[in-house]
């Protein structure tokens, strides 16, 4: 057991359990390993290892008394910078920001403290998380861009980029993200991880918004169960969550037999979808087929006018942010997003509504496309992982979200959607295959996850330093 770093939080629960390890060696592998990492990587930030061990020494105790807190007592952890710890600034990856230490822990954060997880660090994130994207002005300062283990010329995507570079890179088992149109779902495809974009509310974050939620970035899918059991525990500060509901979320993997599924290959709208990215995509349909599953194809159902509806609303919000700002600090964020911003400046009222009532029409043709179906397949992203130093696949600011075609949809419409890996690209980077639920049942989405698990064909090793590219 040297390399311990690369154990599943359910492998260590068990060690844990019997007294094969402790939570301390576990700790100690874990910050070397990412010590050894970082220099190429810089997937985290306030990298903490003395707290790390002081929660891993607690951890051990429990233990020892057989009174752990949760099942992933002891299990190391990494946090996206977003989500507030108490004591820790949020940069929220830009410069701009002013360093204040958070008076208390945001909810994701709040139920794995409760839960005994021993808090790594916190991950990376581009300016205000506003790209699928590694790069950022603050992390600049300490080496960034963020970069893909895979292939150090490649991005992770983001928003939760280190999130998702960090599991993929095995800094510990436990990854907690955020997304608002695909921050979690991207960087996990483009890193070869799994993750979970749960349904609205699911998980209680603070602050709410519309879209917005946390979710667990794993190498497995039992992992990610894991962390569901306790991230989606009740916290009444976020009044637009779902009312608790207890689930067995480590049910075993759904059979497929029966099941009818949709299968989606355009988005109809966005940068056109990569054959080898389509292909895999339609070998993992075709898996489901040869399994019992009934396979549909499904009709593009979201246009540009909704899209663009959404881009204008965001930028105006984004403006009104970024323009009250004092002029120097202002000056401190990504050029690339305060051109993105600035058409914002000239948008009027009945443009600004506009905007905004596109979330209800995409959630409204979401939601009823996907009713058909027990659940629905598609790629994550139309392009595999883009040039490390770029803040978005087309590099234009113009066209900010033409990769955001099949992800952007399940966050207006609220349902639960994950990533996990269904093949590699030619040059080696991963593919992701996007999962999509009906509103509300996350515990399918991580059934029918499973059930790729064991259908795909065995996955290649995990990335190790020195990293190549």
């Amino acid at each position: 057991m040297s390399r311990l770093h690369a154990l599943s939080a359910a492998e260590l629960g068990a060690a844990y359990r019997s007294g094969a390890l402790s939570p301390v060696e576990v700790a100690r592998d874990v910050i070397a390993h990412v010590e050894r990492c970082e220099p190429q990587l810089h997937a985290t930030w306030a990298f903490d290892a003395d707290t790390a061990l002081a929660m891993a020494r607690e951890s051990e105790a429990r233990w020892r008394r057989r009174e752990p807190c949760s099942a992933i007592d002891g299990v190391p952890v990494t946090i996206k910078e977003n989500i507030a710890t108490k004591g820790v600034p949020l940069p929220l990856g830009t410069a701009a920001t002013l360093l204040v230490p958070a008076a208390e822990d945001a909810p994701p954060a709040a139920r794995l403290r409760e839960a005994g997880a021993v808090f790594l660090a916190r991950t990376t994130m581009p300016d205000y998380g506003m790209l699928s994207s590694g790069l950022s002005s603050f992390h600049a300062a300490f080496g960034g861009p963020t970069r893909n283990p895979w292939n150090l010329g490649k991005n992770p995507g983001g928003s939760s980029a280190g999130a998702a570079a960090a599991a993929a890179a095995g800094y510990g088992p436990l990854h907690v993200g955020t997304d608002i149109g695909g921050s979690i779902r991207l960087p996990a495809g483009w890193c070869g991880v799994f993750g979970l974009k749960p349904s609205l509310g699911r998980i209680p974050i603070k602050p709410p918004y519309a879209g917005r939620v946390a979710g667990p970035i794993t190498r497995t899918v039992a992992d990610a169960a894991l962390m569901m059991a306790e991230l989606s525990r009740p916290d009444w500060r976020d009044a637009a969550s779902l009312p608790y509901q207890p689930m067995a979320w480590d049910a075993p993997a759904l059979d497929p037999k029966g099941l009818k599924i949709g299968l989606l290959l355009d988005a109809g709208w966005g940068l056109p979808l990569d054959a080898e990215i389509a292909a895999a995509v339609q070998a993992a349909a075709q898996a489901f087929e040869r399994a019992g599953a009934i396979v549909e194809p499904l009709a593009p159902f979201t246009t540009r006018e909704m899209a663009d509806g959404v881009d204008r609303f965001w930028r105006l919000r984004s403006w009104l942010d970024i323009s009250a700002l004092p002029a120097e600090r202002r000056a401190k964020v990504l050029p690339f997003i305060r051109e993105w911003v600035a058409p914002g400046e000239h948008l009027s009222a009945a443009q600004l509504f506009h905007g905004w009532s596109q979330i209800a029409v995409l959630r409204d043709a979401t939601v009823a496309a996907c009713q058909p179906f027990d659940f629905v397949l598609s790629p994550v992203s139309p392009v595999s992982a883009f040039a490390a130093d770029w803040p978005m696949p087309t590099n234009d600011p113009q066209r900010a979200m033409e990769h955001i075609g099949f992800t952007l949809p399940h966050n207006m419409s609220e349902q639960p959607a994950a990533s996990i890996d269904c093949g590699v690209t030619a040059t080696g980077l991963p593919i992701g295959l996007q999962i999509i639920g009906r509103r509300h049942d996350d515990l399918g989405v991580l059934r029918l996850s499973r059930a790729w698990e064991q259908l795909r064909p065995p996955p290649r090793p995990w990335p190790e330093p020195p990293f190549a590219g």
